[in-house]
């Protein structure tokens, strides 16, 4: 059992370890402070009900979406691979990045605390808020391009039904984004239980469409000449930079989520089940869904008349509106359990961690809708007519990738070496809520250790000098982040000494 001194207290909080979790006992000490709501504070081990299959279908819920139809093209057109390099960068990429998401998800099964509370070990009780609001704006811009997508899957819904609203042509784009983004707020304001069932009642339905979209392809396109695509870059240039920038930026696809793992690994009922759960639920499905995009996309010429790389317009272009309407109907529910749980809930944590008293779950999950709107405005004003615009979603996510993964690295270094190497997996729970423990307010140690290579990456963007730091961006990063991390720990515990 571990407490906390408070002078003039007489509740004092403390903990207890049961098996492998920690639970904290939560008294006045911890419940006045400015650091500490209801939201962020620890699940109780009652609330740890998540199994293996439960996180299996996060990630399959969150992987079948509109972004992953697409990798396959955006690696081939941007990353100059061929369409068997690209397969394969997705397949190694998210194997890699399996790592980082099974190692920060051990804190939160452990001690049920969300991913910002977990930060203030390794950058402070107040400096955790500059990694927490940069994840979060990352999430917001991804909350906004997802929406968008499941705007355009409303308005064909309701487009192969009523003319009258096929004839609002992209202005109907424009509603459904509305309708759609009201219903994502609705379900993270429900809860991690509404999370919870949303995933595991759309999983197996959309793996079962994945694969019905499979056999109805396969026989339109053929797969030998599909996967003998060549490579789009000179012939005379070696594969490995190009194939080492399309892992980097695959990496960088699921590079938030390695970070705020435990917001979900929180409700996790064993360490056993969430590495089991996550090593089911993502590579497979990442493979497969991306294959698939690139097997449609291929069969799209022959299926519409036209090469078309979203699900969306290609679906759109059916004949049939009751099998539009259908298809469009479960594109809503894939996207809708990808943004949910993916793109809502860290930001919504990371907002509350800036003023825990101020900013509730419910407060946070508006606050991140409305930066989510507010970030892709221009795409809906374009879409109003009411401005002009060359930039296309495709294109911004795609540059993003490369670019956030960047800056997310180094965190995800330095929380792995200050979990695993400097604290040893123990942390001092109710520290983690009140000044005057034993973390800093502000922990200057894993801010320098991730200024240093975001400054470099900046370096290298203004200069174009070492050009291999920016486009193997999140090896780079966190590699830095992580040694210079541990070494300016290793000098303080020999100052100390």
């Amino acid at each position: 059992m571990q407490g906390h001194q408070v002078e003039g207290s007489t509740l004092v909080s403390t903990t207890h370890e049961v098996g492998e979790f920690v639970e904290l006992n939560v008294q006045q000490d911890v419940q006045d402070s400015p650091l500490y709501n209801q939201d962020i504070a620890p699940t109780k081990i009652a609330q740890r009900t998540w199994h293996k299959g439960n996180v299996a279908a996060l990630w399959v819920g969150m992987s079948i979406c509109v972004p992953t139809y697409t990798l396959g093209g955006v690696l081939t057109a941007y990353f100059g691979l061929s369409v068997v390099e690209a397969l394969i960068t997705i397949l190694i990429a998210n194997l890699i990045v399996l790592i980082p998401l099974t190692l920060n998800a051990f804190s939160g099964t452990k001690y049920g605390i969300p991913f910002p509370v977990l930060l203030r070990s390794s950058f402070g009780l107040y400096g955790s808020n500059v990694p927490c609001l940069i994840r979060a704006f990352v999430a917001c811009g991804w909350f906004g391009i997802q929406s968008l997508f499941g705007g355009i899957a409303c308005h064909l819904l309701f487009s192969a039904f009523s003319s009258s609203w096929a004839a609002l042509g992209s202005s109907g784009e424009v509603y459904g984004f509305f309708l759609f983004w009201a219903l994502n707020l609705y379900v993270v304001i429900k809860g991690a239980n509404a999370i919870k069932h949303l995933e595991n009642w759309s999983a197996p339905l959309l793996l079962l469409v994945g694969l019905g979209l499979m056999f109805w392809a396969l026989p339109q396109i053929n797969l030998s000449e599909v996967l003998a695509t060549k490579a789009n870059r000179p012939e005379s240039d070696a594969a490995t930079p190009y194939l080492m920038a399309g892992v980097t930026a695959m990496v960088g696809f699921w590079a938030t989520l390695s970070l705020n793992i435990p917001d979900f690994s929180r409700y996790v009922k064993s360490q056993k089940d969430q590495i089991i759960g996550q090593v089911l639920g993502l590579p497979l499905t990442m493979f497969f869904f991306a294959s698939l995009g690139v097997i449609l996309t291929s069969a799209s010429t022959v299926l519409v008349g036209e090469t078309i790389s979203d699900p969306i317009n290609l679906i759109g272009k059916i004949d049939s509106p009751i099998l539009v309407g259908v298809a469009m109907l479960l594109i809503i529910i894939a996207t809708l359990s990808t943004n949910s749980a993916a793109n809502i809930v860290s930001p919504t944590n990371d907002f509350q961690n800036v003023a825990p008293k101020f900013i509730n779950e419910k407060r946070g999950v508006l606050l991140t809708g409305l930066i989510g709107l507010l970030m892709m405005s221009w795409e809906l004003l374009k879409k109003m007519h009411w401005i002009e615009s060359d930039v296309s979603v495709e294109s911004l996510y795609s540059n993003w990738l490369l670019g956030y993964s960047s800056l997310l690295g180094p965190i995800a270094g330095i929380m792995i070496v200050d979990y695993f190497v400097i604290n040893k997996q123990q942390l001092d729970l109710v520290s983690l809520y009140l000044r005057g423990g034993k973390y800093a307010d502000v922990n200057m140690q894993g801010m320098i250790a991730f200024a240093v290579p975001v400054a470099l990456t900046i370096f290298t963007l203004m200069t174009g000098y070492m050009n291999w730091f920016y486009s193997y961006g999140w090896f780079t990063g966190s590699l830095l982040g992580a040694a210079i991390y541990y070494a300016l720990k290793a000098k303080d515990r020999r100052n100390l000494g």
